[in-house]
């Protein structure tokens, strides 16, 4: 379980981040939405201590993020940034053994190997496993970072825009893997998203977020309405029921 106490970020005298209380469900899929410039990213920067706090606390599973050692945080929590950091030509296989440096600090084991074979079988990378990442497309590029992280075996993983860079095809294939991931292995999912349909269609619940604020958090039926879009991004939208999912429209 992931649970913030007035969690804050500030730059000199901006708030970015303005005191931020969430209890998080487990095993559930939960998107983070707002405008550019919201906090969201800044939000799951601090949880995973990647950024630091101005105020408040960050638990992940009941330990505290400012205090627990980065190898024991690493095998509870792992976190896909927007900028993945990997400039170095390295295999897909190679990468995501990166995921289990948290456990093998470098010297592979079977479980390892285990590991790195499973996160590839499930994100359907068996026949890229030895190319290089500058040989795949973008899209192919983003499930291998996604392999990565849940090669690591977190109970809980954060993800700062996972559908950067992707097409609408490879979005929806992408969102299907990390609802498969929350559904069949437990997993408990915060991700930032841009794209409310997405967040409609795949979340458990929803943060909206306004000016380093949570304005609203529930299940779809309860975030994605026109009450709330307004709060949230300041525009009329319509909202229309399909298949079961609450679907958004802007007109001009």
């Amino acid at each position: 379980m992931i649970e913030t106490e007035d969690l804050t970020r500030r730059y000199g005298d901006t708030v970015v981040v303005d005191g931020v209380s969430l209890s998080l469900p487990e095993r559930a899929f939960v998107s983070v939405i707002g405008a550019n410039g919201a906090g969201k990213s800044s939000f799951l920067s601090m949880v995973s201590r990647l950024l630091p706090m101005s105020a408040g606390r960050a638990f992940v599973d009941g330990l505290d993020v400012s205090a627990t050692p980065g190898d024991v945080l690493a095998r509870r929590l792992g976190i896909l940034r927007q900028e993945h950091g990997v400039t170095a030509r390295v295999t897909i296989r190679d990468l995501v053994a990166f995921g289990r440096y948290p456990h093998s600090k470098g010297r592979l084991t079977a479980a390892d190997r285990a590991h790195i074979a499973d996160a590839l079988a499930f994100l359907d990378l068996e026949p890229l496993a030895d190319r290089f990442l500058d040989e795949v497309s973008g899209g192919q590029r983003q499930r291998a970072y996604i392999a990565m992280v849940l090669a690591q075996d977190t109970d809980c993983i954060l993800l700062d825009e996972p559908l950067n860079n992707l097409d609408m095809r490879h979005a929806a294939s992408m969102m299907g893997l990390l609802r498969r991931a929350v559904d069949e292995r437990g997993r408990t999912i915060v991700a930032v998203l841009h794209d409310i349909n997405f967040a409609s269609c795949y979340s458990d619940r929803i943060v909206a977020m306004r000016d380093g604020k949570v304005v609203a958090m529930g299940p779809p039926e309860e975030i994605v309405t026109p009450q709330v879009m307004r709060a949230v991004y300041g525009i009329d939208v319509e909202v229309v029921t399909v298949k079961g999912y609450r679907t958004v429209f802007f007109y001009r």
